[in-house]
């Protein structure tokens, strides 16, 4: 007797990427310092990307 058919899986669709950051869930952000003139630094630190929350993906 042959063995039963099982159906085939069809593959995820691919999500798109985020606009923000482009799939890497961080984004450079630049910062302030000092108590009360706040200067705006040349530096820039990473952030966690608040439009996808570190997924890398688009939100649906």
């Amino acid at each position: 007797m042959p063995a039963a058919k099982r159906p085939r899986r069809t593959p995820a669709p691919k999500k798109k990427p985020c606009p923000d950051c482009k799939r890497a869930g961080q984004v450079s952000e630049s910062f302030q310092i000092g108590s009360r003139t706040k200067r705006d630094s040349a530096d820039r630190q990473e952030a966690l990307c608040l439009t996808c929350f570190g997924t890398g993906h688009a939100p649906e």
